[in-house]
């Protein structure tokens, strides 16, 4: 797993060694920073669900001010502070061990510019989390990964790859 594009780009990213992480892939992270755009330049991002943080680093090899990781799991949370400090980011990064769901409950309105997301293919956090962001909206724009199966709650723009969908929120 490595960077694809921006100032990072071809670096490479350590993974956990754990089967229930699902890493993004490549090709769908970069479908992903294309759907934000240039929302990203000088943005502060929440990367819920974080895993190794392949998605905030992403965001911040493309412009991002900083970014926030909220994670939980042990092997990622590894991971993730091995790539941050191996892209040599901390400045510009926050590691929370954190439940994804009650951190983002607990934020208020326009607390970034914009937040990933990406949980348990099929888990209704994902549900939930469109449904907390859709009272406070605790980013100008939400964007998740799920399965393309998993039909989500209205008013986002969805974009099939696969057997994966980007949703964003605006």
């Amino acid at each position: 797993m490595r960077i694809v594009g921006g100032t990072f780009a071809g670096r490479d990213l350590t993974s956990p060694n754990d089967d229930r992480v699902r890493p993004t892939a490549e090709s769908v992270r970069t479908r992903w920073m294309e759907l934000v755009g240039d929302a990203l330049k000088g943005a502060r991002v929440i990367d819920l669900f974080a895993g190794t943080g392949a998605v905030g680093l992403e965001a911040l090899s493309r412009g991002a001010r900083s970014v926030d990781f909220v994670e939980t799991r042990p092997s990622s949370l590894h991971a993730l502070k091995a790539n941050v400090a191996a892209l040599r980011v901390r400045e510009k990064t926050r590691v929370f061990k954190k439940d994804a769901l009650p951190f983002a409950a607990a934020l208020p309105p326009d607390a970034y510019d914009v937040a990933f997301a990406d949980p348990p293919y099929e888990s209704r956090m994902l549900d939930r989390l469109i449904e907390g962001w859709q009272q406070t909206r605790f980013a100008r724009i939400l964007t998740v990964e799920h399965a393309a199966t998993h039909a989500l709650p209205a008013g986002g723009e969805r974009v099939l790859l696969g057997d994966t969908a980007l949703t964003t929120y605006r």
